[in-house]
């Protein structure tokens, strides 16, 4: 698969002159090096750099690629066209499928994964890689379906009062050689602003892969110092999906959000106080914050898919204006017992996910490469404790009596993380 990177970032922001975006350094080398580096190392070994503001810098330090056992083709745009402008040069070079990045963005994820993802979707427009973070209120977002594919493009500013998923475009795509005939020549355009929308109004096919790992932009000065300093901890290539992580799983009523009785719908979820600091904690550390939630008033006809994944939209919504998220949110909705007026003959089973059996903790574990003898399951119920045991975790008890499952009790979630980690 060839790959192009959009390198023409001025990097005003972060007072640059001499020298584009793309070359500031993180740790010892430009960030351009570091992605040609991740490309080479899952076999991506045809690049083409994608420059415009002091083009000759980039051309000057890369040359041919050889020295970095790839094969560069630079590519200077005439005046500035933005990111899908600028691909819109590749066009008659590229006849497959093909990945971009974007210059200014941090990462170290798992491309093998994202390709193999890709190539599940027959005769989609493309992918791109969405993740969650912790500012979605001016972030432009995507929504997903079931089936992982995009239905919504939601570019910021969002309507007041809007319920969404907390799904940001990450700007890492891979995209069939059709993408082109949605991009004008000589015009200035953006995929995110221009044509995700565009292609999503036209039906095309695009798929959104979710993922936890490290892809961050260091277009600002704070936010380079973050990332810089995630870099020189590790951080970044820790959370590579090949390396296991540990994760914080959450019960969802009576842990997140104040219990809704037999109607659990948007209108009735208010946060527990205190419930946005701890997941901030989570989101802070190397932790995923998972949340794995019984929904069984779904299969007894008292609420439909729809009113929960809104509940879900306004939960992440409520945790995004907080600055908190979470990585993964998996419910069931299947009961075992018959016999409820309006109920859902179909999901009247005996699953494998309704706690305390642990479907939606080996889900999460597949999606994420989750290391569940290092996680922890918190819960206000002994379902959500016994689940826990079952998974391998260590267990948090929201009570103030000990349960013969819990390995620690807590008043409260934010209580609870900080037992986490004290305990790590």
């Amino acid at each position: 698969m060839q790959l192009a990177i959009i390198a023409g970032g001025k990097g005003t922001r972060l007072g640059l002159k001499d020298i584009p975006k793309p070359m500031v350094k993180i740790g010892d080398k430009p960030l351009l090096e570091h992605q040609i580096e991740l490309a080479k190392r899952y076999g991506l070994t045809e690049i083409f750099i994608l420059s415009g503001h002091l083009a000759n810098v980039i051309e000057d330090y890369f040359g041919d690629g050889s020295k970095w056992g790839v094969k560069i083709h630079h590519i200077i745009e005439p005046y500035p066209l933005g990111t899908a402008g600028a691909v819109k040069l590749l066009e008659g070079q590229i006849n497959d499928r093909f990945m971009i990045f974007y210059g200014d963005v941090v990462m170290d994820f798992d491309l093998n994964s994202f390709i193999e993802f890709d190539k599940s979707f027959e005769n989609s427009i493309g992918t791109t890689i969405i993740h969650p973070n912790d500012h979605p209120y001016d972030s432009d977002l995507l929504e997903i379906n079931e089936k992982n594919i995009v239905t919504k493009v939601l570019p910021k500013p969002h309507e007041e009062g809007m319920y969404y998923q907390n799904l940001v475009n990450a700007a890492v795509y891979i995209f069939s050689p059709k993408i082109f005939e949605y991009i004008e020549p000589e015009i200035s355009q953006d995929f995110g602003k221009h044509i995700l929308k565009k292609l999503v109004e036209n039906g095309e096919t695009l798929a959104g892969y979710k993922t936890a790992e490290y892809i961050k932009d260091m277009g600002t000065k704070d936010r380079f110092d973050k990332v810089a300093n995630d870099f020189t901890s590790g951080k970044v290539a820790r959370l590579n999906k090949n390396n296991k992580r540990p994760c914080i799983f959450l019960d969802r009523d009576g842990v997140i959000n104040e219990n809704m009785d037999t109607s659990p719908t948007a209108e009735k979820f208010t946060l527990i106080n205190g419930v946005s600091e701890a997941i901030k904690m989570i989101n802070k550390s190397d932790y995923l914050s998972v949340v794995v939630t019984n929904q069984p008033m779904i299969a007894k006809g008292f609420v439909t898919f729809e009113q929960v994944n809104n509940t879900h939209k306004k939960m992440e919504t409520l945790l995004g204006n907080d600055g908190a998220f979470l990585n993964g949110i998996y419910y069931c909705p299947h009961h075992p017992e018959k016999g409820f007026e309006g109920e859902i003959p179909e999901l009247k089973i005996d699953c494998e996910c309704r706690k305390p059996k642990i479907g939606m903790f080996l889900q999460a574990q597949k999606d994420m490469n989750i290391d569940l003898k290092n996680s922890w399951m918190i819960g206000d119920s002994e379902r959500d404790l016994l689940a826990g045991k079952n998974a391998g975790c260590k267990t948090i008890y929201i009570s103030d009596n000990k349960n013969r499952y819990s390995d620690f009790i807590a008043e409260n979630l934010y209580e609870a993380i900080k037992i986490i980690m004290e305990n790590k």
